[in-house]
């Protein structure tokens, strides 16, 4: 195309054209400028006549022209180049790909099936029970069905333009281009008052600078940016042993491994280690799999062209790798050359932890008979030259986990540890002192001395107390921050709950204990140590037994010359016991009792083994005046848990009574017809409701461990306490001798009442007087020192009342209501009316029996 320069003449017929387009419509300035040129001018321009109909010189109604390129100056005097391509973009290439492959545009991408197992994986599931993965295959399943490489991904500097191929030139300074090109069949672009530009075969770093030298034929002091736009598209054909074979349509940028990713790869027969693509009739290159997929090599992967095939020929064998081996898998021969060395190179190596003294090979000759056999070998250079054949099965064994020169301390210590032991190593040089058994639990205790019970279960768990924030962006922060930021809200306020905090200017801490959590904390701080029994763990790996060997532990460490001192040897262990993981007699336990209430200095005390109540009340400096030791109450934690544990069991045996008692009852009742029915069923409901609450108050029952001293009301002195040792955590409360009688239950006040000396349970029932519900039959006192007076424990047969009973201080006085409120005269009807009709019925099978003997 030949365009003609730029004279005098051409710039007034710009400038006219320039004027008309201002003044003029654009169906009068295209006139004119028909009328200028001769009608012609604008072919001369590559436009349409359409064109200058639609918007004038080159300007179309969607902003670009339809034609090949348009040219505007404006009101500068610097030509301006446009030109664009309708319907640009990744969406054209994606779209017609898709449907290339017979795809909906747009569809979802679903990842490849997994290949099936071959012959030899399924041998090797039958063999080892193991469904050992074909290497290399999982890089392809995670392709998509419809997987194509990105048209617009950036391109090599080596790639040269063909056909198809789109362009997006840029340039600015003494002429404005802004131009999308694409490479026509015959190798060229247009650009607009440039004309033909060839490229067909040049490489893409190259593609500016050959641009540039077009355009610089014409402009002057220009800056010029070639960017490669959307790439031509080519034709593979993907054959052989090809998970999905056929033809496919990818970007020229395509190379062989992007070609195999999008066809699936090969099936579970073919190579991945011979991979061919064949150009006009020869073979351009092979490609080995495992090379780009264990070292990255992608040597031999080649840019495709249009009309190569790729042939994935079968797999020429397989071997597998099982045990510990970096990547246990089946493995695809390479050729003749193949060594277990070269193969485990694949692999990964072998971990740490393989064993390579130790390996076994499974080979399968079909000449023999039988035609498997198995070797074992060390994996030294000689075995890891060992050349492999189709169907080898290598397993690699782990190391053992033996130490050989190691000695283990556990137990109640500081740190258990494996030492290095050395000759003539014994106990001492393990545990050089005492301090070694103080625990770390010891130690968190001690340290955490001022944190209530609470704040040590949040410690334990790993608790981290989170700020009570309005926006999801606020800080958080751990128990303890004095900085109040584990606040609800308000700064410097912290979080409402109970246990420590920190208030005041001073920041005083205020540790809420009670006194029962105070008195836990005191003597318990350190886990007391089983110093006469420590044992040794000795294995004798040669016999495969096992030899305990006990010693004192605390002659051990008080005498480097006792026989306790043991020798040790490699591979024992040593176990140190706290006294309550092997519980120890009482007399070798530190004994922690606490003693309140009515004493001169109440505390815990730290008793000897053997004391007892008495020897506790000496080191309280004795009663006070007003101690009444007659209600002293006892307590101790292991009797405390043995009620629990027989409550537990008394439920379980009274719900399941309950049940066979209530099945019963309803076998009775269905046996009862007419009204009587009605009623047996609504007694037996609400029996049934009154058990269900019986058993319901039992399981609400919360034992306290208390043991009755069993004194004497009218002799209950020191000395008169029994002899009782103490244990550890044992509590002894003296309460202040009360001026009270509490009288409970179906009297008409239920009040305390003044206690006078030589007072009967008739005298305190009759100031209180009895409701018409009252059941004296049941009549019992709780004691003040926890024991329980009834009619029921009366020797007398004839007066098994107590109303007549002496009461003492603090005596508890319960009148029961009666639960069956039947009157005597219902009950009589009720029987006599049973026992009419069992008389009834006895007299007409007597009238029957003799009429038949008659």
């Amino acid at each position: 195309m030949t365009h003609p320069r730029r004279s005098q003449a051409f710039r007034q017929t710009l400038a006219l054209a320039l004027s008309l387009t201002l003044a003029l419509p654009p169906g009068a300035f295209a006139q004119s400028l028909r009328s200028l040129q001769g009608g012609g001018a604008n072919q001369g321009y590559g436009q349409q006549d359409d064109a200058f109909e639609q918007g004038g010189l080159g300007l179309s109604s969607q902003g670009y022209g339809s034609g090949i390129g348009r040219m505007d100056s404006g009101l500068s005097s610097v030509p301006t180049i446009r030109q664009g391509l309708p319907g640009s973009g990744d969406e054209r290439w994606n779209s017609a790909t898709q449907r290339a492959n017979g795809q909906q545009p747009g569809a979802y991408a679903a990842p490849a099936k997994p290949l099936p197992p071959n012959d030899f994986q399924k041998f090797v599931l039958e063999s080892t029970g193991q469904a050992l993965p074909l290497f290399g295959a999982g890089f392809f399943d995670a392709a998509p069905d419809n997987f194509n490489p990105q048209a617009s991904a950036p391109v090599s500097g080596d790639y040269r333009l063909g056909p198809g191929d789109e362009l997006q030139i840029r340039g600015w300074g003494s002429v404005d281009i802004d131009v999308r090109a694409v490479v026509d069949r015959n190798g060229q672009i247009h650009i607009p008052r440039v004309g033909a530009v060839p490229l067909a075969g040049v490489r893409s770093v190259e593609a500016e600078s050959t641009i540039r030298n077009a355009v610089g034929r014409y402009y002057k002091d220009f800056q010029l940016s070639v960017t490669m736009g959307q790439l031509r598209g080519i034709t593979v054909y993907v054959v052989g042993q090809a998970r999905k074979p056929g033809a496919y349509n990818l970007s020229g940028a395509s190379t062989l491994v992007s070609a195999l990713f999008a066809s699936g790869g090969p099936s579970a027969n073919g190579s991945m280690r011979n991979v061919q693509v064949k150009r006009g009739g020869r073979t351009v290159t092979e490609l080995d799999l495992y090379d780009f997929l264990a070292k990255g090599d992608k040597s031999a992967d080649v840019r495709l062209q249009d009309g190569d095939t790729i042939t994935i020929p079968p797999a020429r064998g397989y071997i597998a790798l099982t045990g510990k081996v970096a990547t246990p898998a089946v493995y695809e021969l390479g050729g003749d050359k193949d060594t277990l060395g070269s193969t485990l190179a694949l692999a990964g190596g072998l971990p740490v932890v393989a064993d390579p003294k130790r390996a076994y090979l499974e080979r399968v000759d079909p000449s023999k008979k039988p035609a498997r056999s198995v070797e074992s070998f060390a994996l030294d250079a000689a075995g890891l030259n060992r050349p492999l054949r189709n169907g080898d099965l290598l397993t690699v064994l782990s190391l053992s986990p033996e130490f050989g020169n190691a000695v283990t301390l556990r137990g109640n210590v500081d740190q258990p540890v494996r030492a290095p032991w050395r000759e003539g190593m014994k106990i001492r040089d393990l545990i050089p002192s005492k301090s070694y058994l103080m625990s770390r639990a010891s130690v968190q205790r001690q340290n955490s001395v001022l944190l209530t019970t609470e704040e040590k279960q949040r410690v334990e768990d790993g608790y981290q107390l989170t700020r009570r924030a309005q926006d999801a962006s606020s800080p958080r922060a751990f128990p303890g921050d004095a900085s109040g930021a584990y606040g609800n809200g308000a700064p410097g306020q912290p979080l409402d709950r109970p246990g420590p905090r920190l208030r005041g200017e001073g920041g005083v801490r205020e540790v809420r204990d009670n006194a029962d959590t105070l008195a836990e904390r005191i003597g318990n701080l350190v886990d007391e140590i089983n110093l006469e029994y420590a044992v040794v763990e000795r294995v004798d790996s040669q016999n495969v037994t096992v030899q305990l060997v006990p010693f004192n532990l605390g002659r051990a460490l008080e005498d480097a010359n006792s026989p306790d001192n043991l020798a040790l040897q490699p591979g024992d262990i040593v176990t140190v016991f706290s006294v309550t993981d092997v519980r120890v007699p009482q007399a070798k336990r530190q004994v922690f009792v606490r003693i309140e209430g009515e004493v001169r200095r109440p505390g815990i005390y730290q008793m000897n083994p053997g004391d007892g109540l008495s020897n506790l009340l000496e080191k309280a400096g004795g009663l006070t005046p007003d101690a009444y030791l007659f209600g002293s109450a006892f307590y101790r934690e292991e009797v405390r848990q043995t009620q629990q544990k027989n409550l537990e069991q008394l439920v379980r045996r009274l719900e399941a009574q309950t049940q066979t008692q209530l099945s019963s009852s309803a076998a009775s009742v269905s046996a009862v017809s007419g009204d009587a029915s009605g009623t047996a069923r609504l007694r037996l409901e609400a029996e049934a409701r009154a058990q269900q609450q019986a058993l319901e108050r039992l399981r609400n029952i919360n034992p306290t461990g208390r043991i009755m001293l069993g004194l004497q009301a009218d002799n209950a002195t020191v000395d008169a306490l029994p002899d009782v040792r103490l244990a550890n955590q044992d509590r002894l409360v003296i309460p202040s001798r009360p001026d009270f009688v509490y009288v409970l239950g179906s009297v008409n006040t239920e009040a305390s009442m003044l206690w006078r000396r030589g007072g009967t349970v008739q005298d305190y029932l009759s100031q209180a007087g009895l409701t018409s519900g009252a059941d004296k039959d049941e009549l019992f006192i709780i004691r003040a020192d926890g024991s329980v007076a009834s009619g029921n424990n009366s020797s007398s047969w004839f007066n098994r009342s107590i109303t007549g009973a002496a009461v003492q201080p603090g005596d508890l006085i319960v009148l029961p209501e009666k639960t069956d409120h039947e009157s005597a005269w219902s009950v009589f009807t009720r029987n006599a009316k049973d026992i009419t009709q069992i008389i009834y019925q006895f007299s007409l099978g007597a009238a029957a029996i003799k009429t038949l003997r008659e």
